[in-house]
């Protein structure tokens, strides 16, 4: 028994410098969770950084925004310049057309320089992207005509444009005005 008391007497020993270790060390990790978890100061000063930090950020958004308006509206103010600015020959012509009927006696003069200002106008409107939208023979279409009335044109003319009141037109692919046609029935 009494090896037994000095076998236990020993491994007490061995042990109590690693509870003394342990011991040592929890003072040490409490210490670093004390100081790893911040002060209500530090808290509060964080936050206060946090709430500067977005009002700067709304601040920023909102004058992008007012901005991208403003540009916006300047856009949508002086987008038509270009187009009238290229239509001022046009109107050129026909102050010049109107001075000569005013002037002349000939008929056919007048209608060739009034015919000169429709081709340089309808010039004007291809160059823009701008194009009539097909009418005589072709089937009515409701993504491109608006029926103003039918008419009786037999079988063959069923379903078709008889006639159109007022030319439609297109920018690109979108419809600008729609065509008002006669259909027959």
């Amino acid at each position: 028994m009494k090896k037994d008391k000095k076998v236990q007497d020993e491994e007490l020993e061995q042990m109590a410098p690693e509870q003394e270790t342990q011991q040592a060390s929890q003072p040490t990790e409490a210490a670093a969770e004390a100081e790893a978890q911040p002060t209500a100061e530090e808290l509060e000063a964080r936050i206060a950084e946090l709430e500067d930090k977005n009002l700067r950020m709304l601040a920023e958004f909102d004058n992008y925004r007012r901005r991208t308006n403003k540009e916006k509206q300047e856009l949508i103010e002086t987008a038509g310049e270009r187009i009238f600015t290229e239509m001022l020959p046009l109107v050129d012509d026909f102050e010049r057309a109107v001075a000569a009927m005013e002037k002349t006696d000939d008929i056919e003069a007048v209608r060739e320089g009034i015919r000169l200002i429709q081709q340089k106008f309808l010039s004007f409107l291809d160059k823009q992207d701008v194009h009539a939208i097909e009418t005589e023979g072709v089937d009515f279409n409701t993504d491109e005509h608006e029926a103003i009335t039918t008419f009786a044109a037999g079988e063959d003319k069923k379903g078709k444009v008889v006639d159109c009141t007022q030319r439609g037109y297109k920018l690109g692919d979108k419809v600008i005005r729609f065509a008002k046609v006669v259909v027959g029935e």
